[in-house]
């Protein structure tokens, strides 16, 4: 077996994926293992767990492949370590820990570094190799768009076979990455990987702003591909924003300038009230990102003459743009693979080691996002017994059942009735969506179920959506676009007929973001919905991540955990189904 790891190290999103014989194995962010949301520096924990994925003992690993290529735009760099002292300073301490990231490698798994090779992908590219050698299309049009990475913030080229062939980039400073998060932080959401919420916040306004976002974002048509920042309104061209990436939750620094808050009055206060103005901002920015990334992509149609798309980068999770290439470019098909983001950089340096470097044949295409850690009936038990005081104090009945159709029948009945489920199966996803196997499930037909899990599960923002799973069979009767969306990353219109029919699941603007499901991808999840549109004409489930303000669970433990403390009804954690007194109107013996 030749096998590879692939790494995201000292930045956001830390992840490691291992790929054996050109074929994905196991990956799995950071974050999930230490449980701090945007974990950064070395994915220790990550590593070892792809490693024992995949039968490995620590020292058989070889080939560590690095999404950074410190020789990427070097003049750029600097010249702006020149302007920017501290910046250089910053720049060379990370420098150095990417110089010995054999030895952390070793650290990690107790192997020693010696025996490690490590090959180094520039960011954009291992972007590009992370959505197209994954994909099913053996050529497609390539885009990678985010804040920034090795000083470039957008590529775009074409994937042929085992070869990705950049045609362009734009580099810093100019980002619609940096954009978008500067007005994030600027309307009061200054954590790092907020940007969704003003996404989520646009639908409830107006682009009343859109003239001058037009005159921040410069983006010429006429089948170009570059774009650029305003300098009047963003600092991080003159001086370095502050940022930790060398280890927990990242942070980064105030990104707008005064003539943000000239052209548009004080910022937001986090936690302030929202007002139209704040609603109007977020929808002119969400509409000024659309207008930059889809005329982009028609251009690059244009300029490659293809019909296939994959997209990657930071903002490739904006589901709103997404579900709108189709609609509005010539792309006929389009492949985002579930950790678009920069935990995709882990697969996407993998894979660009495997197809570049070595030169092997493409063995792989990502049908499904279960790549991260399971556990057995065993491990279960364990963790049942262990909180089995707990239990017993909350009156909670605990019960294995005989087989998966009384699990699913039992199950869509709990959700029928109105219940709030959390839902444990098999392997965890990989990217920041909850497919099914880690997440929370209730009855999309009952709009007064968002205020309860937006305020007693999920303690969060009441405008948030939330999303609907959907048998693929079903979606063209509920949805105006029926192109499949098995990661959770396109927004389509809900058919007008149906939306009072899944009101929990249908946004203020009459959008849904949805996740398709077929036996193939998740058999069990898939089984589940099919019974729940049984026993209620409806072959749709609300969808949000068996979280609170945390990663996704990964442990049996931390789903426990999160029950306990949480207003959840029932707790399926593979065959084993845990229900609260007050919710099955009796107790059982625990």
């Amino acid at each position: 077996m030749y096998g590879i790891a692939g790494i995201n190290a000292y930045h956001g999103d830390a992840s490691t994926a291992f790929i054996a014989d050109g074929r994905l194995v196991a990956a799995a962010e950071e974050e999930r293992f230490t449980r701090i949301k945007h974990c950064a520096g070395f994915p220790s924990q990550a590593l070892r767990y792809v490693v024992e994925a995949a039968g490995l003992k620590p020292h058989e690993l070889e080939t560590l492949a690095v999404a950074r290529d410190p020789w990427a735009r070097i003049w750029q760099k600097v010249m702006y370590g020149l302007r920017v002292p501290r910046a250089a300073a910053e720049r060379l301490s990370v420098q150095r820990r990417f110089a010995t990231i054999a030895a952390a490698a070793g650290d990690a798994l107790g192997s020693g570094p010696e025996r490690l090779k490590v090959v180094r992908v520039e960011h954009h590219r291992a972007h590009l190799a992370s959505a197209f050698f994954v994909s099913p299309f053996d050529e497609a049009a390539l885009f990678s768009v985010d804040g920034l990475g090795d000083f470039a913030s957008a590529m775009w080229g074409v994937g042929r076979g085992n070869r990705i062939e950049p045609l362009g980039a734009v580099s810093f400073p100019h980002s619609l990455g940096i954009f978008y998060t500067a007005l994030t932080q600027y309307l009061g959401f200054p954590k790092y990987g907020d940007e969704y919420k003003v996404m989520g916040l646009a639908s409830y306004g107006e682009p009343e702003f859109l003239e001058t976002f037009r005159k921040i974002v410069l983006a010429p048509n006429g089948g170009r591909m570059d774009f650029m920042l305003s300098p009047d309104y963003f600092i991080h061209h003159r001086a370095r924003a502050d940022m930790t990436w060398a280890s927990g939750e990242p942070t980064l620094g105030t990104l707008y300038s005064a003539g943000l808050t000239k052209a548009f009055g004080p910022a937001r206060e986090p936690n302030a009230p929202l007002t139209s103005r704040h609603h109007n901002l977020a929808s002119s920015t969400q509409r000024r990102l659309e207008e930059v990334v889809l005329e982009r992509l028609r251009t690059l149609q244009r300029i490659t003459g293809m019909r296939k798309l994959c997209l990657a980068g930071g903002v490739a999770y904006n589901c709103v743009t997404n579900g709108k290439i189709l609609e509005q470019t010539d792309f006929d098909e389009v492949y985002i693979q579930p950790a678009a983001g920069d935990a995709g950089l882990a697969i996407g340096a993998a894979f660009y080691a495997w197809c570049h470097v070595l030169g092997r044949r493409r063995e792989f295409v990502m049908e499904h996002a279960y790549w991260g850690p399971e556990f057995s009936a065993s491990q279960v038990r364990a963790a049942l017994e262990a909180r089995r005081g707990e239990l017993s104090q909350a009156a909670c009945r605990v019960r294995r059942l005989a087989n998966e159709d009384e699990l699913c029948r039992l199950t869509a009945e709990q959700i029928a009735q109105g219940k709030v489920v959390g839902w444990f199966q098999g392997r965890m996803e990989w990217g920041p969506r909850a497919l099914g196997n880690r997440s929370v499930l209730a009855d999309p037909r009952r709009a007064d179920i968002r205020e309860l899990l937006n305020l007693k599960i999920k303690r969060r923002e009441s405008f948030r959506p939330f999303a609907p799973s959907i048998l693929e069979e079903a979606m063209a009767d509920y949805f105006t676009q029926s192109y499949s969306s098995p990661f959770m990353l396109m927004a389509y219109d809900v058919r007008p007929q149906k939306r009072t029919v899944i009101p929990a699941t249908t946004h203020v603007d009459g959008t849904g973001r949805l996740q398709t499901v077929n036996p193939t991808q998740n058999p069990r999840y898939y089984k589940l919905i099919r019974e729940f549109g049984r026993q209620t004409g409806v072959p749709v489930l609300l969808n949000t991540s068996f979280n609170e303000n945390e990663p996704v669970v990964c442990r049996p433990e931390e789903a426990l955990d999160c029950f306990l403390r949480t207003r959840m009804d029932v707790l399926v954690l593979g065959d084993t189904m845990v229900t609260r007194a007050d919710s099955a109107g009796q107790a059982g013996a625990v």
